[in-house]
């Protein structure tokens, strides 16, 4: 009881449930915004309002009356008539109409749809003579009488088709899909020893760029991301936007105005398609149960997704067979083979676990069933709190009335009555303890198989000339057939996704017969190999990568740790030292110094540059400069050159330049950064793609026509071999040099 208790107190913390006093706080809080004309934050509050609001409330429809006035002005034209519709479709008031049906005729102009324009137009006139007290509507008589006159010259005079743009869609990517392995390419096989398990090698030469598995997650959970937890007493909310606010909890798209949940204020979709399949398929299930699943974590939440998308039928048979032969299951180098042992399966893949009867591994629950659980690695006590989280959401799942929804998520013809457990209501029924032990082993699965799909985020508005982008950590996921490939600390392949899909693509040459590697995370250009082997721990491995051993049996210090040293006060020589007295390198300087009290140092820099950038936020961009400059005086007394934190601020300055204009000041600063980059991550990575990027963004705007083509050249190399050639950023370059490429020759020469 006590457990318990405690449990239902830190779900306090995560609330879930529609809050109209909540959604009147976020209405004032956006109409605030919108009168300043910062229209994107209020659309972000108004989907807050919208979330909060009980269904059949006549607030709903004023919400999304409001929302579509925040999208005309930041010229989202379609969404914004998605909106109206969804404002008059939950009965907007009809002495409101004329305002909304005015704002539906701008954006029907804008989008040259003139024929719809003028429709509404009359409907609106006729309203407007019926109403009688002219008076009030003589503002938007005036603004009819204006998009007459707009409609009216557009009829004359119609603009011409936008023409079409040559060579700006990539070329399509040769595929040809595996016989054997759902989702991935004809060039790989699928390959089982007792060392490295299941995994995935070579049958063909494979060229950089290729793509080599295409998969549609089995299963995503989206990662809420940080919030403020609300104290006891607290009369505001937050009104920070994340993960949770800025993309669709089902397929993961980007969110522009939201559908909400009409159960609970958490779950957002990107349109109604996805907000009824998310109920169909597990959100009708797990709406009542969002502040437990937010409080337990995202690991709980896939568990019970995936148990739920599987079906109960699927998940008792296999739990059933785990049962008679589980050993195999832990150890399947000792004989095992796929569930159904047909004759008829490929030869290739004859014993491999998860390998369906027709000896094909499918990206199924089958195959995600038989990804290793690790039961005996894992601590007594991490088991314990696994199991404890499993039992708190079957309890409540029991509580609620739940059960039977649970039972029956196999397919329509399959449904039946589930059997009723005649024992007290603190007990489990046999059938939730066969869901719950699916559960607890996904659990345990996810901490050697969860793969974290990341989306490049902007950074700042993003209405500059220059976009700067970071990597963020959007959702946990099962792919089952992404898990056949191992770790390396030197991967010869590159992971990209698009919305709830992953791409791997090689990274660089493979040859037939090697191993297709994956990094897990710990790269060696990223850190030491003591680092590394100590965060691989949790994956139950020795890494004996080629980075690995090359490092362990050389003895010599990393480049990781040369490159991110400090550097002497006094005469800039390395410090050494592996405990916190540090002493210079150089024998006739000796000097000494604290390891900690560097790193102090290191920290307060740190904390002054994102103080920069924040003051860059606001438009104080000389306050920013100035503390850059102090900061990359200060870090040159104690840091190497070649430090990460000397690129940052480079790159931050670059970052500033390019907001004043100053375009050849930023190049200099991003060049800079470049190379810092390139020593760390290498020509060819990811990371120095994207600083090659913006370094094109911005010569482009600067106008130096020649070097930013050859940059956009470099940069689209890179770019398309991690993400491939239709990804946004490749599309953006293309643009970019189309424009240029399109200028009179006798700009061309000059520049």
């Amino acid at each position: 009881k006590e457990e318990e208790a405690a449990l239902v107190q830190l779900c306090h913390q995560a609330p879930t449930e529609k809050r109209p006093e909540a959604a009147s706080w976020y209405r004032e809080q956006g109409n605030r915004e919108f009168k300043q004309g910062r229209y994107q934050a209020a659309l972000r509050l108004y989907s807050k309002v919208a979330s909060h609001e009980l269904p059949g409330s006549p607030e709903v429809s004023v919400c999304f009356a409001n929302r579509s006035a925040a999208l005309l002005h930041l010229g989202h034209f379609e969404v914004c008539l998605e909106d109206i519709a969804r404002a008059e479709s939950h009965g907007y008031p009809d002495r409101l109409l004329p305002k909304v049906l005015l704002r539906k005729a701008e954006c029907l102009l804008c989008l040259e749809r003139l024929q719809d324009a003028q429709d509404i137009l009359r409907v609106l006139e006729s309203k407007i003579a019926l109403d009688g007290v002219m008076a009030t509507h003589l503002t938007r008589l005036k603004k009819l009488s204006e998009l007459k006159a707009k409609l009216g010259e557009k009829q004359r005079c119609p603009e011409p088709a936008p023409e079409a743009r040559g060579g700006i869609q990539g070329e399509p990517e040769i595929w040809e899909e595996n016989n054997i392995i759902s989702g991935a390419s004809s060039s790989l096989s699928l390959s089982f020893d007792a060392e490295r398990g299941r995994h995935l090698v070579a049958s063909q030469d494979i060229v950089p760029g290729q793509s080599l598995v295409k998969e549609e997650a089995f299963v995503s959970v989206l990662c809420p991301g940080e919030s403020l937890p609300l104290q006891d007493g607290d009369t505001a909310w937050d009104t920070r936007a994340t993960n949770a606010d800025l993309y669709c909890h089902r397929c993961l798209r980007q969110l522009l105005a939201s559908v909400p949940c009409q159960g609970c204020s958490y779950a957002q979709y990107c349109s109604q398609h996805c907000a009824d399949r998310a109920w169909q398929q597990y959100h009708s299930t797990e709406c009542s149960l969002g502040a437990l699943l937010l409080t337990l974590g995202v690991f709980c939440h896939v568990a019970l997704r995936t148990v739920l998308l599987a079906g109960f039928a699927e998940v008792s048979r296999l739990v059933a067979w785990s049962h008679r032969g589980d050993k195999n299951l832990q150890n399947p180098g000792a004989g095992c083979k796929p569930l159904s042992e047909a004759p008829d399966a490929a030869a290739g893949s004859r014993g491999i676990p998860g390998c369906g009867s027709n000896g094909r591994y499918q990206s199924s629950y089958q195959a995600l069933f038989h990804l290793l659980p690790h039961t005996e690695q894992h601590s007594p006590e991490h088991k314990f709190l696994c199991t404890l989280s499993v039992v708190a959401v079957c309890k409540q799942l029991q509580a609620a009335g739940l059960e039977a929804a649970v039972l029956n998520q196999e397919s329509p013809q399959q449904q039946s009555k589930p059997k009723t457990c005649g024992k007290a209501s603190d007990e489990l029924s046999p059938e939730l303890k066969t869901v719950a032990e699916a559960m607890l082993r996904h659990v345990l699965q996810l901490q050697c198989n969860a793969q974290a799909i990341t989306v490049m985020q902007e950074l700042g508005p993003g209405d500059g000339a220059v976009v700067d982008r970071k990597p963020v950590r959007l959702a946990t996921a099962f792919f089952p057939v992404l898990s056949l490939l191992n770790h390396s600390c030197c991967p010869n392949t590159s992971v990209s996704f698009s919305g709830t899909a992953a791409t791997v693509r090689a990274s660089q040459p493979i040859s037939s017969g090697q191993e297709v590697l994956h990094c897990y995370g710990p790269h060696w250009c990223r850190m030491r190999v003591a680092e590394r082997q100590q965060l691989l721990s949790q994956y139950f491995f020795e890494c004996h990568c080629r980075a690995c051993l090359e490092e362990l049996e050389s003895g010599v210090r990393s480049v990781v740790s040369n490159r991110n040293s400090f550097c002497c006060p006094k005469c800039q020589a390395q410090m050494q030292g592996e405990e916190d007295a540090l002493c210079c390198s150089n024998e006739a300087c000796a000097t000494s110094a604290s390891r900690d009290q560097l790193s102090g140092r290191l920290q307060d820099l740190q904390q002054q540059s994102k103080k920069a950038l924040d003051l860059l936020g606001v438009g104080k961009a000389d306050q920013a400069i100035k503390i850059l400059l102090k900061c990359q005086r200060d870090a040159g007394t104690f840091l190497s050159p070649e430090h990460l934190l000397m690129g940052e601020m480079e790159d931050h300055l670059a970052q500033v330049y390019a907001t004043l204009g100053k375009w050849q000041e930023a190049a200099r600063h991003l060049k800079k950064s470049i190379e810092i980059v390139e020593m760390h991550h290498g020509p060819s990575s990811v990371e120095t793609g994207h600083e090659l990027f913006k370094l094109a963004q911005i010569l482009f705007n600067g106008f130096a026509v020649s070097e930013a083509l050859s940059t956009i050249q470099r940069a689209e190399g890179i770019l398309s071999v991690h993400f491939g050639p239709q990804s946004a950023q490749i599309q953006e370059l293309q643009e970019m040099k189309a424009c240029l490429s399109q200028l009179p020759r006798n700009i061309l020469q000059r520049t």
